[in-house]
């Protein structure tokens, strides 16, 4: 469903799930990945699942730089579209995909350089420290492919077609998981790679889901890519004022991600038992969490939307105030969906050691509170965002997170050896410190009455 209101319409709650489901859909296909690989992995043991969390953590380094760009690319898209200027659309189209682009080559070339030290200097013994080196190499696929496939992502959401992604990915993960089981156990005459093999299964879902996404690029827009002029006089010009507005919220996004994948190099020095229910948890948390954080992706895109026709702001609150019950609404879902998780755990991972069982429910508290805070949080950062509030966001996340969570865990982890499941918490207590500056921020209101960037 394509969100285009005049000037004075307000989009219904309706109107703003019809965009939010697929996205949640794409969202947690994406982060499915992770989870089907470490299902299908575990039957091999815990140091085959902490192989997959050793290299997930430094991959999602580069992936995660992906995201945050191309998060950047959806709000200027979003206001390109809003303002029916088909130079703008295709300037942050094209724009976007060169940075996203450009990003992941100098990525892969770091991580052909620092991998290995990294792997090396973190992995329990030789065996996961080369098999971690050998799914990186595989790897290095999706993130070139996942480059591409985010921006084309970013724009259809943008433009309120999110249907469009989340079918590129129903199309791919059903071959990522044959591809992956054949490679894993070495069925129908294939090979037995075990972890590598998952690799394999996600670096071809991922080509064909960007294929899919490329297709359907040319056949609904082509003639988006002959308009003639750029939004900033040059392509050159034009890129660089991309990049002046992509800054801050791909900073912002980026040291999310960073501090994630910070995180969990430090989990990677937890007992093995626990590292491996680390590792389990962490991409449930990021596949139940898209609930949430899709709704408020949705507000974000519609918020920029109703800004560029100047919304007035009595209208504006009325959306916002909506917007905020249904973080709330989608919150309950996600923590059901993480009671189901934990308490399911014991025969989901049946082949576990029970110790990593019994530190999976161990975890159950704080997932279901997590999901409130985080929800409500997340409508406050992707309005500020589309009102140009980019860096105070940014600032926001980046304090919280290097001077809280990320010093946090390093002081728990490797000096005072406390509770996992005490470290694990520190993911709700961020939350609670965002709170107060992002909602005091939401109710000055500077940023209903900001300008588009040019």
């Amino acid at each position: 469903m394509i969100i285009h209101p005049r000037i004075h319409d307000i989009p219904s709650s309706r109107a703003v799930f019809s965009l939010a489901w697929p996205m949640t859909f794409k969202a947690i296909m994406l982060y499915g990945i992770v989870v089907i690989d470490t299902f299908l992995v575990s039957s091999l043991g815990e140091s085959a699942v902490a192989v997959l969390g050793l290299s997930a953590t430094i991959a999602g380094l580069l992936i995660g730089l992906v995201i945050a760009f191309s998060n950047a690319t959806q709000i200027r898209i979003a206001q390109a579209y809003g303002s029916d200027d088909p130079v703008f659309l295709k300037s942050a189209l094209l724009c976007g995909l060169t940075i996203n682009v450009t990003v992941v080559l100098f990525g892969l070339i770091g991580l052909g350089l620092f991998a290995g030290t990294v792997i090396d200097g973190l992995a329990h013994d030789p065996w996961i420290a080369a098999e971690a080196r050998r799914y990186l190499l595989v790897f290095a696929i999706v993130i070139l492919a996942e480059s591409v496939g985010q921006c084309l992502t970013s724009f259809f959401n943008g433009c309120g077609e999110t249907r469009m992604p989340a079918l590129s990915y129903l199309v791919a993960v059903p071959v990522n998981v044959a591809v992956s089981v054949v490679l894993i156990h070495g069925l129908l005459g294939a090979p037995e790679m075990g972890v590598v093999g998952a690799a394999i299964g996600s670096a071809v879902a991922s080509v064909l889901q960007v294929g899919f996404l490329v297709t359907a690029l040319l056949i609904r827009r082509a003639q988006l890519l002959r308009v003639t002029g750029w939004r900033n006089g040059t392509f050159a010009a034009s890129v660089r004022r991309h990049l002046i507005f992509a800054l801050p919220i791909a900073a912002t996004f980026a040291s999310a991600v960073i501090a994630v994948n910070v995180s969990g190099l430090i989990y990677a020095t937890l007992p093995i038992n626990q590292f491996a229910a680390m590792t389990i948890i962490m991409p449930w948390v990021n596949v139940a969490g898209t609930v949430g954080m899709s709704w408020a992706q949705a507000v974000g895109i519609v918020v920029a939307q109703l800004l560029a026709r100047r919304t007035p702001e009595d209208l504006m609150d009325g959306f916002i105030a909506m917007a905020r019950k249904g973080a709330l609404i989608a919150a309950a879902i996600v923590a059901v969906i993480f009671a189901a998780v934990c308490l399911s755990s014991p025969w989901v991972y049946a082949d576990l050691h029970p110790d990593t069982q019994k530190t999976l429910l161990s975890f159950l508290p704080v997932l279901l509170i997590l999901p409130f805070p985080k929800g409500l949080n997340s409508i406050c950062g992707n309005a500020l965002r589309a009102g140009d509030d980019t860096v105070y966001v940014m600032h926001i996340f980046i304090w919280s997170q290097w001077l809280f969570r990320v010093p946090a865990t390093a002081v728990m982890v490797l000096y005072l050896d406390v509770s996992v499941t005490l470290v694990f918490s520190l993911l709700l207590m961020e939350e609670l410190v965002k709170f107060p500056p992002f909602h005091l921020r939401m109710r000055k209101g500077s940023w209903k009455r900001a300008p588009i960037p040019q």
